[in-house]
């Protein structure tokens, strides 16, 4: 699972973190509202772990905004009040469970597993072909044709393709790609990003009249239909 965890308290995230990444997930860690709103609404994540009481942003608010962005991902609220009052408030808000403080790790797993296997068993809106003029990407297959013709690529190729068309005519940056495709949460000071696109160019674009994998000058990448050398 890729979990995200909203909390202000240094030790009891840097607690969670290591817990939950013990267990075998990857967890990322905000430290406010409103670093935790923007990280959940531009990642990926299985589940949002977030304190009630939260600076910039409070929990209840944060989580609002995420639903009237219609960011689904199932939240956990963690909060020292208890009452059922405050449960029901933070159900409403649109948290999916929420746990009292003090708790065990063992029951905040359990909960979290949960609510990761019921997103796994709802009905996906995601598309599982994506198309781009004459490019075409099977998710489930694996499989990417341009005009007809299959093109092999290495699975890390194929990830960036994957989150180019999924984000396609939009800028993709550098971030994001590390973040998404890398699973990197830091700049590895390396051209990584630069070796693979080279590479996937001369798969997609080398042959065709259009090039479809573009160069946002100081900016990032997008996969759109354009002229030869329109690069901005």
């Amino acid at each position: 699972m890729r979990i995200l965890i909203i909390e202000d308290d240094k030790e009891a995230a840097s607690y969670l973190v290591k817990a939950f990444r013990e267990a075998g997930h990857v967890a990322d860690h905000a430290a406010d509202g409103l670093d935790g709103y923007a990280m959940a609404e531009e990642g990926d994540y299985d589940v949002l772990v977030v304190d009630r009481m939260l600076p910039k942003l409070d929990g209840l608010s944060l989580i609002r905004s995420l639903r009237e962005q219609r960011v689904e991902t199932p939240v956990l609220i963690l909060s020292a009040l208890g009452q059922v009052d405050d449960r029901v408030k933070g159900l409403r808000a649109g948290g999916d469970d929420y746990l009292p403080k003090p708790y065990a790790f063992s029951e905040l797993l359990a909960r979290v597993e949960v609510l990761s296997r019921r997103r796994s068993a709802a009905p996906s809106t995601e598309p599982t072909v994506y198309r781009v003029a004459d490019l075409e990407l099977d998710r489930l297959s694996h499989r990417v044709t341009r005009s007809g013709q299959e093109i092999v690529l290495q699975p890390r190729e194929f990830r960036l393709l994957e989150y180019l068309m999924k984000n396609a005519n939009q800028v993709v940056t550098r971030t994001m790609l590390l973040e998404h495709v890398w699973d990197y949460h830091f700049d590895p000071q390396t051209n990584v990003i630069d070796v693979h696109v080279s590479r996937l160019r001369a798969k997609i674009d080398k042959g065709f009249d259009k090039p479809l994998i573009h160069t946002i000058r100081g900016a990032g990448y997008m996969v759109r239909v354009g002229q030869e050398g329109d690069e901005e």
